[in-house]
């Protein structure tokens, strides 16, 4: 037998040929209406509503760090991240099974703590914990969640739904999540160098303080799924063209949704919501911020897009900024600098699993503070909102 490696083809290519294997039969499609390829796998229930599902894996020392990590954090970070993708398909979640495997050095108070932090989620999202599984584990903590949505037919979103024209929008800031990332692993790092040079130390009693970076470390350990927009656009009764939550980058996304519909972008630099938070720990770091934005992923915010004519009911939305314009497939995913310049964003790419070690080269020389006075501007864009 031939010895492929993964990273040879990577975290999607392996995606498809998987599913080359396990695809549907034509009768399991009569009610599949959507499989592999989106946020959520989607059932039709034959109702006039539509069955939405979602499931995430988080694996110590893949997705987290349990030096720098509360167990109650991510046990809420668990939650929300598979709420998002429910939130992705404009559906409501309903029910989540949890599945777990420990290894020894994971405590009964420890995961009293993890459950904490799962049961807080739940409530707040307004779903049940209705079943999961438990497991020795030789790899460290494993947390698996599985949640179901719904949502009415005509309410229901996919990746696929842009068209040219459509105004592209993301819910609140970006690169924050990266930016408490940065500042966590630079923390690990110290930590450990203290606790090797003193080894009798009690770990329990240093409590490194973050108070300058509060928001970036929170945004990273304890995301909220964007429940609330979700609850917005029935309001509006705006139903956006496609959509998309943003796990890998911003950047990412967009060329997710873009490959999905059969289409390109433009983004304008200047109108994606980088706080100046980000952009001041960027500077630390010697990073461009809008790196972070585009290719950091972890924000859990949605990126969407709509139809011009519906730009009225969300101008005055402050959490939603408008970012870019659907274009032509040929015209490809560009970003727009404040001088005029576009770049080819199809070589850069957000975070993918098994991906072969590449650089991650900015893709704007300068740090520049963003701009928002776009007076002279069509009023269709609306004003960026950070």
């Amino acid at each position: 037998m031939s010895f492929t490696r993964v990273s040879e083809i990577g975290e999607f290519g392996l995606i498809d040929k998987l599913y080359q294997i396990v695809q549907p039969t034509e009768q399991q499609l009569a009610t599949l209406k959507k499989g592999i390829g989106d946020d959520c796998a989607v059932i039709d229930l034959q109702n006039g509503k539509y069955q939405v599902l979602s499931t995430d894996l988080l694996l110590e020392h893949i997705h987290f760090d349990l030096l720098t990590t509360p167990l109650e954090h991510l046990g809420a970070k668990a939650i929300s991240v598979n709420v998002s993708d429910i939130c992705a398909m404009n559906a409501r979640p309903l029910y989540a099974t949890v599945s777990v495997a420990l290894s020894e050095k994971i405590s009964v108070e420890m995961m009293t703590s993890l459950y904490s932090g799962i049961k807080k989620a739940a409530e707040q999202y307004r779903i049940a914990i209705v079943g999961g599984d438990t497991s020795a584990s030789t790899a460290g903590l494993v947390i698996s969640v599985t949640v179901v949505g719904e949502v009415e037919a005509e309410h229901l979103v996919y990746r696929s739904g842009a068209a040219v024209g459509d105004l592209i929008c993301v819910t609140g800031d970006v690169g924050r999540s990266y930016a408490g990332l940065k500042v966590l692993m630079r923390e690990r790092q110290l930590m450990l160098e203290l606790f090797a040079e003193n080894p009798d130390m009690d770990r329990d009693s240093y409590k490194p303080d973050f108070s300058e970076y509060q928001s970036a470390i929170e945004k990273h350990l304890l995301p909220k799924a964007r429940l609330d927009i979700i609850k917005l656009f029935a309001e509006k009764h705006l139903v956006p063209t496609a959509m998309i939550d943003i796990s890998d980058g911003l950047g990412s996304e967009i060329k997710h949704i873009c490959q999905a519909s059969g289409t390109g972008a433009l983004l304008e630099e200047n109108r994606i919501p980088i706080l100046s938070e980000v952009r001041e720990i960027a500077s630390e770091f010697e990073d461009d911020a809008l790196t972070y934005a585009l290719f950091g992923g972890e924000d859990y915010e949605l990126c969407f897009t709509i139809r011009p004519s519906d730009f009225p009911k969300i101008e005055s939305v402050k959490d939603i900024s408008v970012i870019g314009r659907v274009q032509p497939k040929a015209f490809g995913v560009k970003l727009r600098d404040m001088y005029g310049y576009e770049e080819d964003l199809s070589q850069y790419s957000g975070f993918e699993h098994f991906a072969k070690p590449q650089s991650k080269d900015t893709v704007a020389d300068s740090t520049h503070e963003h701009q928002h006075d776009h007076d002279d501007e069509e009023d269709v864009w609306g004003e960026a909102k950070s």
